[in-house]
């Protein structure tokens, strides 16, 4: 079974991940578990997939093993679609969640629309080599609350409401995988695995 190293230095995603992932057998090492430092990476593409590719690339040419990383965000339809790619900065590069959260509610009540539909976006890149690459997305429509529900999940989780009218903040990670955009996109990144035989 092949190794692969998670890009991100983002313990959330990496527990996601490994969640996922690993119960599909696909075996996946932190950037500590596989005794990489990451750094900092410029991520100055346009969209979630040029991101992700920039990640997985870079985390790749570090580790020199099969690298996947991710990009995703919220995009808010009243908000056209910020925050989007700008998702973990949104407001400033340091502020709380919380923060980032009533600013998105608040940019909302500015907006003066009256949609609250919005999408989570998550967009996967797994490295094999410089020229052996694949991508992926997974997509999670929903609507944003009026107010913050549920103190579970991470970045925007309390504010989505997805299709079936629960809020990502009140469910736990195992219910959330099975409908989210991460989920999506890397239950369709291990049915590609599956494809070369020598991976998994």
């Amino acid at each position: 079974m092949t190794d692969f190293l998670i890009a991100t230095n983002n313990t959330h995603k990496v527990e996601e991940f490994k969640r996922i992932l690993l119960p599909l057998g696909v075996n996946v090492l932190s950037a500590k578990e596989a005794g990489i430092e990451l750094g900092d990476v410029v991520e100055d593409g346009k969209t979630f997939a040029e991101n992700a590719k920039i990640k997985a690339l870079s985390a790749f040419r570090k580790a020199g093993i099969p690298s996947i990383a991710d990009d995703s965000g919220l995009c808010v339809d009243a908000l056209m679609g910020a925050p989007g790619i700008y998702s973990a900065r949104y407001g400033g590069e340091d502020i709380p969640q919380s923060e980032r959260n009533a600013l998105l509610l608040s940019e909302m009540l500015k907006s003066g629309k009256d949609t609250r539909t919005a999408r989570f976006v998550s967009s996967i890149c797994c490295v094999f080599s410089e020229e052996d690459i694949i991508a992926l997305e997974g997509i999670c429509e929903g609507t944003i609350a009026q107010a913050p529900c549920g103190d579970g999940g991470f970045g925007y989780d309390p504010l989505f409401i997805y299709e079936d009218g629960r809020c990502f903040g009140a469910i736990d990670g195992d219910e959330k995988d099975k409908v989210s955009h991460r989920g999506r996109a890397l239950r369709a990144l291990r049915d590609e695995l599956i494809k070369r035989k020598d991976v998994l």
